[in-house]
């Protein structure tokens, strides 16, 4: 059998991409979301997820746009709460002036405002994939064990799925040699929660970039493993506030166009493609044995 849990990415970004994700969600084009909770457009997307009861919510652990929730650290600029962009994040962390301690305290309270808020998190990513470096992935992991969260992504696409698409091959190739690193640099190797099934695949990142979204997906959904397979997506539509926080912006339109497409609903279903989510209890599995499974 196969299972696909769509997940969209990114909820609370902005009005607007909020806006798409439900739509999405609607339209049963995602099965799952991944929460923002530190930017202003959180709040309004709390508000309308506790009326939608058919996606699961988990956290899209955020160190790089807007302000950290625990305050002025080494995770942000000068003596504000402002985070570094990414590019700077990365350096700092390459360069070893990220402290572990600002990371776990980070991460701990992003995970317990979402709790607070009624959504415990059923898993766990990242924006940019930030937690998959290996100067910040023990420090997420021991606060994603510390709260039990379900699943922790680990974004290692194979390689040849969409290997035209270069750019994305490139990334690919860099996550895979990040998450190998964190595998050798953790120590201990327990799983937070025993799995009941665990995810075999993970996708997403070399569909993203524009027109070409419904033809890749169509090719990587028809080429599916047997198992569980998580897909990340980025649906929604586009404004000036999302603009100021990302530059990932009209092509969150064409995700969504396609996700709540007929066409899409039918592939799945004449492919016998079954979908899941978070909450299913179906997929879990954290820490050594995911990376293993995926790398």
């Amino acid at each position: 059998m196969r299972r696909l849990i769509i997940n969209a990415d990114d909820f609370g970004i902005s009005r607007s991409v909020n806006n798409g994700i439900l739509e999405a969600a609607q339209a049963g084009g995602i099965t799952s979301t991944s929460l923002m909770v530190n930017l202003p457009d959180s709040a309004d997307a709390v508000a309308r997820a506790r009326k939608c009861n058919r996606i699961s919510v988990g956290l899209h652990f955020n160190l790089t746009v807007g302000n950290a929730l625990t305050g002025p650290s080494s995770l942000t600029q000068g003596h504000t709460a402002e985070f570094y962009p990414l590019s700077r994040l990365l350096a700092a962390a390459a360069l070893g002036m990220i402290d572990e301690n600002d990371i776990e305290r980070e991460c701990l309270a992003q995970i317990d405002r979402m709790t607070r808020a009624g959504f415990p998190p059923t898993h766990f990513d990242s924006h940019r994939h930030v937690h998959t470096h290996p100067s910040i992935y023990p420090a997420v992991r021991r606060a994603v064990q510390a709260r039990r969260i379900p699943h922790l992504r680990i974004p290692c696409e194979p390689l040849d799925v969409n290997a035209s698409a270069l750019a994305a091959t490139m990334k690919k190739s860099l996550l895979l040699l990040s998450a190998r690193r964190s595998r050798r640099l953790s120590t201990d190797s327990r799983s937070a929660i025993n799995p009941t099934q665990e995810i075999t695949g993970f996708v997403g990142i070399s569909l993203q970039g524009g027109a070409t979204f419904g033809t890749r997906l169509f090719a990587l959904v028809r080429d599916l493993p047997a198992g569980t397979t998580e897909l990340m997506t980025h649906p929604g539509y586009a404004d000036a506030d999302l603009a100021k926080r990302d530059n990932y912006t009209v092509e969150r339109e064409v995700e969504l166009k396609i996700l709540c497409s007929g066409e899409f609903q039918d592939l799945l279903r004449d492919l016998r493609v079954s979908l899941a989510n978070f909450g299913d209890q179906m997929a879990i599995v954290t820490g050594e044995h995911e990376l293993a499974q995926y790398c």
